[in-house]
């Protein structure tokens, strides 16, 4: 009878490891209200339509506002409800995750049959013992292990969050005069031509000899925005991951690169950006490493200043609590990224799935689809100790840069003309200039 009782304790024990829903045991929790900081001490329910459904610790259910909660708990709630959602989905939805379940019921039922074979039911003594105690690690193990790796492959592939509005797209977008916009069932498409309208350059110290040039961002080559955006399992970090490529594409069609360059380093912190938080990279292509914060004057208050390339958008500064991707969820459960003053400044992981270009490996992958640019002339090498001082419109399709080094002024005067036909003139401290054509193919 003893031995009958320790099959059924262990073998329960182990199915009820591969049924529970991720936790082991659930406690109450303190849970702090605005009016008066009044403190609650309960369970939470669920989340639904701006309700918070809490069970207190005689088992009623107390139903509250999600405004009444403090900020914090608010956050809680948001982050809660969106994972059950998740996971609920999940179990009504994923046939093949039961069928999984089966076999490996199937399996555990094979092995203690095989057990009982080779020691029998009868059979006294130490061999009992050692037979099932191990059949009970290994099937506690294992159920541990299938149950949060299935808790966290259903929060990432069949959670869903609200998809994008084409309209709010466009009224974002639809704030500057140089970018147009288009979509499909799949993406929300920016085109531009990499040229905002405000000074470049000036306040750079570190600087890479590039300077800015306008790019065909149209067409098969434009910026494109997942319209249903779907939250990833594996989050990937932007301290280790996209330091090539944009990650995000501002308002104004500009893109937003890794605030680390290439090589690791916060390009702010080292000289490398401008006043408004951006530079040219080896192709002359100007873009931000910085949130450009500057643009919420034109798209308004209450909108987003960018998006990333998972499909969700990017806002600046907040007082409430963000997560460790420096973003959060909101009552309908969709997601948003916010800036911070310091690295790592926006996006800190990337909290939607995105597709990797097969080609590149971190840190150094890249996000795909992603608009390409196009060189007119070789890369240069960094010019140490020159500071861009001024940098101005001439005329149309013409630019002057100023720097100085060695107390000494220099200035570049570039354009390019209808056909693709691009001329730099390097004008030296004492007058004298040299001038380089280039045709970009």
């Amino acid at each position: 009878m003893t031995r009958i009782i320790f099959i059924i304790l262990i073998q329960g024990l182990a199915f009820g490891l591969f049924a529970h829903d991720g936790g082991h045991g659930t406690e109450s929790q303190i849970w702090k209200l605005k009016k008066g900081e009044e403190i609650l001490r309960a369970d939470f329910v669920k989340h639904e339509e701006g309700t918070v459904y809490l069970r207190s610790d005689n088992h009623t259910i107390i139903t509250l506002d999600i405004s009444e909660l403090s900020d914090r708990d608010q956050q809680y709630v948001l982050n809660k409800s969106n994972w059950i959602g998740a996971a609920n989905q999940s179990i009504s939805t994923s046939s093949y995750t039961a069928f999984l379940s089966f076999l490996s019921w199937l399996m555990q039922l094979a092995v203690v049959l095989f057990l009982f074979y080779v020691f029998g039911i009868k059979k006294q003594g130490q061999y009992f013992k050692i037979a099932y105690g191990a059949l009970a690690f290994v099937l506690i193990m294992v159920a541990c292990d299938n149950t949060n790796s299935a808790k966290g492959t259903s929060e990432v592939l069949n959670s869903k969050v609200p998809a994008n509005g084409l309209a709010f797209l466009k009224s974002v977008f639809g704030a500057f005069d140089n970018v147009n916009t288009r979509h499909d069932e799949q993406y929300f498409y920016i085109e531009s031509n990499g040229i905002p309208e405000h000074e470049m350059m000036t306040g750079i110290t570190n600087w890479q000899q590039q300077v800015p040039i306008p790019h065909d961002y149209s067409g098969n080559n434009s910026w494109a925005i997942p319209i249903q955006p779907r939250l990833s399992a594996n989050p990937l970090s932007t301290k280790e991951n996209f330091m090539k490529g944009a990650i995000a594409i501002a308002a104004n069609g500009i893109p937003i690169f890794n605030p680390l360059n290439n090589r690791g380093e916060d390009a702010n912190a080292i000289g490398e950006l401008d006043n408004w938080g951006g530079h040219c990279g080896r192709a002359d292509d100007y873009h931000y490493h910085l949130p450009p914060t500057h643009l919420q004057a034109r798209v308004g208050e209450g909108k987003p200043i960018a998006y990333a390339l998972d499909g969700f958008p990017l806002y600046g500064e907040t007082t409430q609590q963000l997560d460790e991707y420096l973003g959060r969820f909101n009552a309908d459960s969709s997601y948003q990224y916010h800036t911070v003053k310091e690295y790592p400044y926006l996006l800190a992981g990337m909290r939607g799935m995105v597709e990797i270009n097969p080609r590149t490996k971190a840190p150094e992958n890249e996000i795909s689809p992603q608009a390409k640019t196009k060189e007119v002339r070789p890369a240069l090498r960094p010019l140490r100790g020159a500071v861009i001082t001024n940098f101005k419109k001439i005329q149309f399709n013409q630019y002057e840069l100023t720097y100085t080094i060695d107390n000494q002024t220099h200035i570049i005067i570039y354009g390019w003309d209808d056909n693709g036909l691009y001329s730099f003139e390097f004008v030296s401290p004492d007058g004298t200039s040299d001038l380089l054509n280039f045709q970009r193919k």
